[in-house]
């Protein structure tokens, strides 16, 4: 028996197996920074925190001559999504159904996904991580509201980033907003989109938790994603009608180099006026 208590589930091996393969396909769909960062682990659910290499040190001497020093360690965050499955659709699937309705699944996978992105673009100040957004603030560059000038900025977010000495390849996430200029957007009918991938060797991802778009190295060494548990279904209860599953992770995130990212925001309301 694991943590995750899924043989103590009214759930047939083959139900199980569409409810993971549902999950695992929207996860794949809708992950978007894994593609660009260093990825660590899985460590396992037992991993706590990830060492630093730094230390502080503490004021209060435990012996005359000798200094103590804290090491310091970032912890990882858990995050869980509950959800509920209809005992009637997880049995049609025993039958061989192939239109069971797993849209919670997809929505738990879903939630899942953007929270694991938020919190490496954007950063969760509460669990301690600092996203590459915050990070490279510094660095950033302006969105333009004409989307043909858009291999413009992503160019200058190239020269800055060899400026700093920061060798390539580079990628580039598109928030939802910046993905649908730019692939609508044609400049005297060539779309803008492919002259954005003349500029960048890397992915150009999707990143649905992204505001604005990010260009960043992909050299490695710079942002650090690590993973305790990988995304993982476990069982919380059930009743006569449904079942109550939950998805769950746990995971921190680094910025080791800020200097490896140049952020592309859009202009506040004052600047544009």
């Amino acid at each position: 028996m694991n943590s995750l208590l899924r043989e103590h589930a009214p759930i047939p091996a083959a139900a199980w197996k569409e409810i993971d393969a549902e999950a695992k396909r929207t996860l794949k769909l809708l992950l978007a920074a894994r593609r660009l960062v260093d990825f660590r682990g899985p460590l396992g659910w037992e991993a706590s925190a990830v060492p630093t290499g730094r230390t502080e040190k503490i004021a209060e001497a435990l012996q005359e001559g000798v200094v103590a020093r804290m090491r310091r360690a970032q912890p990882l965050i858990e995050i869980r999504i509950p959800f509920e499955l209809s005992r009637e659709e997880i049995d049609a699937i025993g039958r061989g159904a192939s239109d069971a309705d797993l849209d919670p699944v997809r929505n738990a996978a879903r939630a899942a996904a953007v929270a694991e992105d938020r919190a490496i673009f954007k950063g969760y100040p509460a669990a301690g991580i600092e996203g590459i957004f915050p990070a490279g603030k510094q660095r950033s560059l302006t969105i333009p509201e004409d989307y043909t000038r858009y291999p413009d900025i992503v160019a200058e977010a190239t020269h800055r980033l060899r400026s700093e000495g920061v060798n390539g390849p580079y990628g580039i996430a598109l928030g939802p907003r910046c993905y649908v200029g730019v692939t609508r957007s044609t400049d005297r009918g060539y779309p803008v989109i492919n002259h954005v991938r003349t500029l960048v060797t890397g992915p150009i991802v999707w990143a649905p938790a992204a505001d604005g778009a990010v260009v960043l190295s992909l050299r490695g060494g710079d942002f650090e994603l690590t993973v305790g548990q990988d995304f993982s279904i476990g069982y919380l209860d059930h009743t006569s009608t449904s079942v109550l599953l939950y998805l769950q992770e746990s995971f921190t995130f680094r910025v080791l180099s800020p200097e490896a990212a140049v952020p592309l925001t859009y202009a506040k309301a004052e600047d544009a006026k």
